[in-house]
């Protein structure tokens, strides 16, 4: 074996040593990156869910109006039938009985609907508070991968160690997220 062969075998086992000691960094990265595949998946899901929940609580709080004013005009309709003469005493107060049941029916019927508005909406915020804790996260997991692939170009660990620690604050939010029902 000659000097330069020698020494060529000896660069590729000193470079092949610090390969061997980047490979922990480098599966890092691979599930940091995996770790945000799934998070922004799950952030893009739950702003959908929130979307959707929006519109459901918009569609209810427009029935809701929908009774209020049907409410309202009944009212008003039987003021006006109660202040005017009218011929047939009789059919008017079969009138009478008739709108002050539909407004008794209404009312309860307002409250309902105020509940399930109100509920949906609550649907929204949680929505929006799960899906702000998976943006967090991938934030923070983005930034643990682009920091622990700083290792890969200075060879320093230091690197590597705050790179997940920036994940670890993003697996914490992303859990936080997935627990809150």
């Amino acid at each position: 074996m000659e000097a330069h062969e020698a020494h060529e075998i000896q660069e590729h086992a000193e470079h092949g040593a610090h390969d061997a000691a980047m490979r922990p960094v480098a599966f890092t990265m691979s599930l940091l990156a995996v770790l945000v595949a799934v998070t922004t998946v799950l952030g893009h899901r739950t702003h959908t869910e929130a979307v959707l929940f929006q519109n459901k609580a918009t569609d209810q709080w427009n029935f809701y109006q929908a009774h209020k004013i049907r409410a309202n005009d009944t009212a008003l309709a039987a003021d006006l039938l109660s202040a005017v003469t009218v011929a047939n005493k009789d059919a008017a107060a079969k009138i009478a009985q008739s709108y002050a049941s539909h407004e008794s029916k209404w009312a309860n019927d307002l409250k309902d609907e105020q509940q399930k508005a109100e509920a949906l909406e609550a649907k929204v915020e949680q929505a929006e508070f799960r899906a702000g804790r998976y943006d967090l996260a991938e934030a923070l997991l983005e930034i643990g991968l682009v920091i622990t692939s700083v290792t890969l170009l200075t060879r320093r660990r230091a690197y590597w160690y705050l790179g997940m620690a920036f994940a670890a604050g993003g697996v914490a939010s992303a859990l936080l997220g997935l627990l809150v029902r």
